[in-house]
């Protein structure tokens, strides 16, 4: 009988003896197994810890290998003892039963301190080792976290480890989570490749088939080459139906997480572009310094994370500005990215509104003029950042809340991605609110169809233009607020995104908020396809210009042409 199926066997008995001590804590258990003589049944003992799931379970064991369990003689009887805590002027340490997790006490119930040096340590043989290595291995299949055991069935299919098929087929019927039942089935038609059984390979090949998980591809393609070598039809064919099906699978995944990567930087695009619609689209003012505004929000999301946290410095123009921190830990640290947006929003809109009162106001109608004073602007502004936060980027750790993803059907969804979707739908639907439903939006609406008229019903016009632009200067900040969830803040941030803006306004329309949905979301879709496709990011934005300037060449007013009285 070969090893491998003494194992089995082995395995199979220890499994079938679970039962016979269901009723013994794995406290108990461990501590007849360090206390008996027998050395196959210290190995019975330990392997019948298989079916368990009890966080103890590791660090006995753990500590056990590592002959960290001591043996202290009291009386007649022997106690095995965990030493923990720390050492007094002698080196003795609390003393802690194996057999209930409880201080070794005397007679007068004042806890032992012992000294690891004067106790015999418990002895394990490199059989036992070996067993205990395999229930550590699969411990967490019971786990009470779903997390937990998925990794863990992912790890014993990924080895393919014939020993451990007997435990996943046993646990099979009882898992009621549906990823983790998936991972069990793929695990053990994975292990079950390995059969010499050409019936029980075609089996596992038929499973995988079915599941077509993309994990499984490097597998199919291994069992291929085999059947290729060893001239076996049947598994080489059922190996090929199966990746073929694993393939098809991937081609739709792709697919969808295209759309999604398109679907989310189409409302990055969207955020960033909303703010430069009203101040290029309705002001009619060509705003070179919009990305720096982008810069702003992002910075001002660093420094309320710094601010929640344990403070920060600022070498402000050769002086050092120390801002103390509220040293917040858990979730009321984790909520600083909710104080960030509105601060973010309304730091931006204050910059560009002192933009606005000192060099735009004296700029409207003059377009190159203005073009050419808000990219110096642009330029002393990057400047400032440098001065402020240094020439490197620094980094924003994004929130428990946006850090993870979700997967549905293999196509993986970030948490602050879809979180941008959501965020950018709800801005859309504020900014149309304001410009239509509110007496802000009419004198808006008023002002820039035809200003003189406006100022003649008695609209204050100045005022009118400084709120405006506070507030296509405030989205760009919550652009930049999201935009510091996905990558490092710097100085230069914005003009990454300037040019992009650009064309997402030109092409939806000037001044037509709808059509700079609609723009937003094209680039974005056509930028990741293209991507997708041609397998080079560069290749893909060089033809998304391309394919932009074709398009303004067919319609060069945009998707949407915007007219009014003056205009026509």
């Amino acid at each position: 009988m070969t090893y491998l199926k003494r194992a089995v066997l082995f395995f199979a008995f220890a499994v079938s003896c679970v039962s016979a001590w269901a009723a013994a804590s794995p406290r108990a258990i461990i501590t007849q197994a360090i206390l008996t003589e027998s050395s196959a049944e210290k190995r019975t003992l330990i392997a019948s810890l298989s079916g368990s799931g009890d966080e103890v379970i590791p660090e006995l064991l753990d500590a056990w290998r590592k002959d960290a369990i001591f043996l202290y003689p009291k009386g007649t009887t022997v106690v095995p003892v965990l030493l923990t805590g720390e050492k007094d002027d002698t080196g003795a340490q609390i003393a802690i039963r194996v057999d209930n997790g409880q201080p070794l006490t005397d007679a007068s119930g004042k806890p032992f301190r012992l000294i690891g040096s004067d106790l015999k340590t418990a002895d394990h043989t490199s059989a036992l080792r070996r067993v205990m290595k395999s229930v550590l291995d699969v411990v967490d299949l019971v786990a009470a976290n779903p997390a937990k055991r998925l990794s863990a069935v992912q790890t014993i299919g990924q080895a393919q480890d014939a020993m451990k098929l007997p435990l996943l087929e046993a646990r099979l019927p009882e898992e009621k989570d549906g990823n983790v039942l998936r991972a069990l089935r793929e695990a053990i038609a994975l292990i079950k490749l390995k059969d010499p059984k050409d019936e029980v390979k075609l089996a596992a090949l038929a499973e995988l088939q079915t599941l077509h998980t993309l994990s499984s591809a490097d597998f199919l393609s291994r069992t291929m080459k085999e059947a290729e070598a060893a001239n076996n039809q049947p598994v080489l064919k059922a190996a090929r139906a199966a990746l073929k099906e694993v393939e098809s699978h991937r081609s739709v995944v792709d697919f969808l997480g295209t759309i999604f990567r398109g679907l989310s930087l189409g409302s990055i695009l969207l955020v960033l572009a909303l703010g430069l619609a009203i101040t290029f689209g309705l002001m009619g003012v060509i705003n070179m310094a919009h990305g720096e505004m982008i810069a702003v929000g992002a910075y001002t999301t660093y420094l309320v994370q710094n601010i929640f946290g344990t403070g920060i410095v600022i070498p402000c123009f050769g002086l050092s500005l120390s801002i103390p921190g509220m040293n917040l830990t858990g979730w009321a640290y984790q909520c600083y990215f909710i104080a960030a947006i509105p601060l973010s929003f309304c730091a931006a809109a204050l910059v560009g509104i002192g933009l606005e009162r000192s060099i735009i106001q004296w700029l409207y109608r003059r377009p190159l003029e203005s073009l050419l004073a808000t990219w110096g602007v642009s330029v002393v502004l990057q400047q400032v950042f440098k001065l402020m936060f240094g020439s490197n980027n620094v980094q924003v750790s994004s929130p428990l809340y946006l850090s993870g993803n979700w997967t549905i059907n293999d196509v993986l969804l970030g948490w602050n991605r879809v979180f941008v979707i959501g965020f950018a739908i709800m801005i859309v639907f504020g900014v149309w609110l304001v410009l239509t439903r509110t007496s802000l939006g009419l004198l808006i609406r008023a002002v820039m169809q035809n200003r003189g008229m406006a100022s003649c019903m008695g609209v204050r016009t100045q005022r009118v233009n400084m709120l405006t632009f506070g507030l296509g200067s405030g989205l760009a900040g919550l652009a930049g607020a999201f935009l510091s969830q996905i990558g490092n803040v710097g100085p230069s941030m914005g003009q990454n995104y300037i040019v992009d803006c650009f064309m997402t306004v030109v092409v939806g329309g000037v001044g037509n908020l709808p059509g700079t949905v609609i723009s937003a979301f094209g680039i974005g879709l056509s930028d990741q396809t293209l991507q997708q496709v041609l397998l080079d990011p560069v290749i893909g934005k060089i033809l998304v210009l391309v394919c932009i300037i074709l398009f303004l060449q067919w319609r060069p007013a945009g998707i949407f042409v915007t007219r009014s009285r003056s205009l026509d």
